[in-house]
Formats: structure tokens, sequence, C-alpha cells
């Protein structure tokens, strides 16, 4: 099976349900679309800043630019007081890897009525995560960049 490596606290945020779609500078590969790939939690890491971050946009107008569901507040909140509640290089779940949009064409998903232009360069496609299945127990893993192969144990 294929797997792509997320950092935390993105990779469990897809688990969850509240994080829709993996943004990427490029277009899911074609060969990938429609099939299952394992959710890779990254070895970085987890930054307290970028949680932070999160939050405060969460709670604002902006709340549009995180690509998060509300729901995910209350996780952000419990992972900034203790971010070692997130698992590091680990298998945390699967998702079949939907058809790649353009993030302009789903933002309104989030009640924005513009794409962050700032954040064209590396976030401009939308891979939707579709048919999440948590792992249990998660398995650990080294991951790798890009799409790597993962032998379910």
């Amino acid at each position: 099976m294929k797997a792509l490596t997320i950092w935390q606290p993105w990779a469990t945020l897809i688990i969850a349900g509240v994080k829709p779609y993996e943004f990427r500078g490029w277009p899911a590969p074609r060969a990938l679309r429609g099939q299952r790939i394992a959710i890779h939690a990254g070895a970085r890491p987890v930054r307290k800043a970028e949680i932070a971050d999160l939050i405060v946009r969460l709670r604002s107008s902006e709340a549009w630019s995180t690509g998060l569901k509300q729901q995910a507040l209350e996780m952000l909140e419990r992972w900034h007081r203790n971010p070692f509640d997130l698992p590091l290089s680990s298998i945390v779940g699967t998702a079949v890897l939907g058809q790649p949009s353009r993030a302009f064409e789903i933002i309104g998903e989030f009640g924005a009525k513009i794409n962050d232009s700032d954040r064209d360069e590396h976030s401009n496609w939308a891979w939707p995560m579709l048919d999440v299945l948590p792992l249990e127990p998660i398995q650990p893993a080294k991951g790798a960049q890009g799409f790597w192969e993962w032998n379910p144990a």
C-alpha cells in the first residue's frame, strides 16, 4: 500500500475527519486517485507555535484559511497543552485519495470567498481524503518524502 507522510497535527486531524483535504503544490498522482493510502505521521516534532496559530485562526474570521472543520479546535487546544499526545513516525490510519481540485474551487466549503493567495505556491491543490479509517493500534514506521511503500503488519 502506498503511504504519504504528513506532519503532525495534520496527519491525526485527517484521521479524525476534521481535515478533509491534504493541500499540496501539485495534483495527486493519477495512478493513486481512488486508491486507499496509508496516512503516516512524520517524525518531525510537533511545533506548538503551529498549533497556536491554527487555534487563533479557527477562532477568527480567518477560520477558512486553516482548511479545518471547526471541530478541530478542541483537539488542537488539547494538543497545545500536551503535544506529546500526538504520535510520531507511525501509520495512524488510511484514506481513499480522491480526485484533486484546485484550492480555489473548494475553499467555499470553509466559508471563504477567495483563495488564500499567499499560500498559492505550496498548497494550491486540494487532495480529498475520503473514507478515512483509523488504524488501531497505530503502526510504527520510518516514512519517507513523497509516496512510499508500506507493508501492513
